[in-house]
């Protein structure tokens, strides 16, 4: 890298969350935008300049390579993630394994590739948490454990790299008209307007990262307008 614009690297980059985060970064940042689908990539690469990663983060041992390479590092962004609405009493082993090897091991093992970097930088750990870790929501038990999870992973983190002067920080979005959540409810009580945009996600992320050098921002719900109790 010739440029001496802060690094960032951002997961779940062709999702819609991890979209507008890769397009408010790349106005001052080197953005290194990760994600599987190639074609959202290209039209990153080309929108907005960022380096693209093709990659799957449920085998996260390549691009952790990758990572640990560079030789910066300001920001990473977890976005990448899965939710599939599954309750205790149907949820197989291989669903639990698939949601916390995304949603929390990946994340984690990404984050020690990057910590010499970031440690270096003094620079900041972003996740994109879940309004799941603090409000159950029924038959999700799966997604709502792994974001808990998480949650206690970037607690812990930002303890244990204090000493560094890491910022670590979670950044809890509710229903959020994506993709993701499309998949999870019906299609005739979808109402997109009640739901947060991802670029008010984008906003809040960037706000976590441009606060000033003596503030640690670490938690960062971000709500719908009118609450919304239930999917």
């Amino acid at each position: 890298m010739t440029t001496n614009a802060p690094v960032a690297i951002v997961t779940g980059a062709t999702g819609g969350m991890g979209r507008e985060i890769v397009r408010d970064l790349a106005a001052d940042h080197h953005v290194i935008a990760v994600g599987r689908n190639t074609e959202r990539l290209a039209e990153l690469a080309e929108s907005t300049g960022a380096d693209t990663w093709a990659a799957d983060i449920a085998e996260p041992e390549a691009l952790a390579e990758r990572i640990a390479a560079l030789d910066r590092v300001d920001v990473l962004a977890h976005v990448a993630a899965i939710a599939h609405p599954l309750a205790v009493a149907e949820a197989t082993r291989e669903e639990w394994d698939a949601h916390f090897a995304i949603n929390v091991t990946a994340p984690a093992l990404l984050t020690r590739a990057a910590l010499p970097a970031l440690r270096r930088s003094s620079g900041t750990v972003v996740f994109i948490g879940s309004g799941a870790s603090t409000r159950p929501v029924p038959g999700s038990a799966v997604y709502a454990a792994s974001k808990h999870a998480l949650k206690g992973l970037a607690d812990t983190l930002r303890i244990d790299e204090e000493p560094h002067r890491v910022r670590v920080a979670t950044v809890s979005p509710g229903q959020t008209d994506t993709e993701m959540l499309r998949a999870m409810v019906p299609e005739a009580s979808y109402t997109p307007d009640r739901y947060v945009r991802p670029d008010s996600v984008a906003a809040a992320v960037r706000f976590v990262i441009d606060a000033p050098a003596d503030v640690h921002i670490t938690d960062l719900p971000v709500r719908p307008r009118q609450e919304i109790a239930r999917l």
